[in-house]
């Protein structure tokens, strides 16, 4: 029984590592896509935004939004290629792996953000220094596992088929679908036996 669940969790396991990997690459190109925010220093320890340049807190979220939608949609359009992948199984490890990507993608991305614009310490009057971009809210974490979501919930009401493509019986073990494919193997070779031949 070992050696039958073995093959049904590589998939899930496999989807779900690739998708965390995409993302956490998503996140170091967020960093060198989303823009700092530069501030004039007017005292010590405080400084003011240039002209326009507090909508760049909004640019910085858009990006990563817009990144995290793009890897969900992406990614569950990839799983359901799969077909090995359709059903709760491929979609567990998807939605896992879109979970824990988005997460990745923040930590690499914030990380990254900080090592292209470090922190000045004890910076001097009327110095413009750049502030490294963030998300902004930790709301932006649902959109990668939610828009992949919706697009299985959109492939799998689409399917016209009960197993949605996958080749697998619904509401049947490996175990059964083994014990029904010798049963079907065992007819056919019964039915091409020769009329007047009869068992021993």
């Amino acid at each position: 029984m070992i050696s039958l669940r073995r093959p049904r969790l590589r998939v899930p396991l496999s989807i779900a590592s690739i998708t965390a990997g995409v993302s956490a690459l998503a996140g170091v190109l967020w960093a060198f896509l989303a823009p700092p925010e530069h501030l004039l220093v007017v005292s010590d320890g405080r400084g003011i935004a240039l002209t326009g340049q507090s909508l760049h807190q909004f640019d910085s979220s858009a990006i990563f939004v817009w990144q995290a939608l793009i890897i969900g949609v992406v990614s569950a359009v990839a799983t359901w290629t799969v077909r090995s992948a359709r059903g709760p199984v491929g979609f567990a490890g998807l939605l896992i792996g879109s979970v824990v990507g988005s997460g990745l993608m923040t930590l690499t991305g914030l990380a990254m953000a900080t090592l292209l614009y470090p922190v000045v310490d004890n910076p001097a009057v009327n110095d413009v220094v750049a502030r490294p971009p963030g998300i902004g809210t930790l709301l932006v974490l649902i959109f990668q596992p939610l828009a992949a979501s919706i697009v299985i919930l959109v492939l799998a009401v689409l399917s016209p088929d009960d197993d949605l493509g996958s080749g697998r019986h619904c509401g049947s073990d490996p175990e059964s679908a083994e014990r029904e494919s010798a049963a079907r193997r065992g007819a056919e070779q019964a039915s091409s036996r020769p009329l007047g031949e009869t068992e021993h």
